[in-house]
């Protein structure tokens, strides 16, 4: 019960990596806010975990306002943010449209921008917080056909850095997560769309000192301890958990 009592909103709740940070930070004592925009699997998740739940696409300004306000009133104030909503492209950066482009900004670096916004007012009348942004592997080492995607982690990764100078004052504390491969519709969706998916993913393993593909469970213990008062002098920080793709 590591986190006994805390109010955390997660984002990308309904799937992979957020739903697996909403279950385990409810088995570790917190309520929990779950943002998704897949309504049908969000509320049976939802359901699943017993926990409020909000249709919500992270890249629509006014939604985001209306969701982050009503998982706040809904959980009685807000202690902590876990933006675990994404989406990914795997396109030749000669056959990438505009419209891709901004799409994968919109979701994987305004979205959390805009979260974090609106869940600001609630965090700072709790008088202390934590947020944690799940960004990539692609954010500390490109990617081959991701360009759009590798630019917006890398982007976010030094939002995070960044917020985390800004809001230190409200004793907020702001740290990034960047996962290497983990077994979610996302990742298998990137690699079943090339040519070849077997040959895909035996040159993706090549990368990895652990020859495994993570699960959500592993980045969903990362952002607990992220979360937790363990990790209480840590903010800033961008955690590769990567299987060790990082450095090798």
């Amino acid at each position: 019960m590591r986190i006994k009592g805390r109010r955390i909103l997660v984002t990308g709740a309904a799937s992979g990596i957020g739903r697996a940070v909403a279950a385990m930070f409810i088995a570790e004592g917190a309520g929990v806010a779950m943002l998704d925009r897949d309504a049908a699997r969000l509320e049976a998740e939802a359901a699943r975990l017993g926990a409020p739940s909000f249709v919500c696409d992270v890249s629509e300004e006014t939604a985001v306002d209306v969701a982050v306000r009503a998982a706040a009133e809904a959980l009685g104030g807000l202690d902590g943010v876990v933006n675990a909503a994404g989406i990914d492209l795997m396109r030749p950066f000669g056959d990438m449209t505009l419209a891709e482009w901004r799409r994968v900004m919109a979701v994987d670096l305004d979205g959390p921008f805009l979260v974090c916004a609106a869940a600001l007012p609630a965090l700072r009348r709790a008088g202390f917080g934590t947020i944690v942004n799940i960004a990539s592997g692609a954010a500390l080492r490109p990617l081959e056909n991701r360009t759009a995607y590798c630019a917006a982690k890398a982007g976010l990764v030094m939002f995070s850095k960044t917020l985390s100078v800004d809001l230190a004052p409200d004793h907020i504390r702001v740290n990034a997560i960047c996962p290497g491969i983990i077994d979610t519709p996302m990742f298998r969706s990137s690699f079943e769309q090339a040519e070849d998916p077997t040959a895909e993913f035996a040159k993706i393993m090549d990368r990895y000192l652990i020859k495994r593909t993570g699960v959500p469970d592993d980045i969903a213990a990362a952002a607990l301890f992220l979360t937790s008062a363990e990790s209480a002098y840590m903010t800033g920080t961008a955690i590769a958990v990567d299987g060790g793709r990082t450095f090798h």
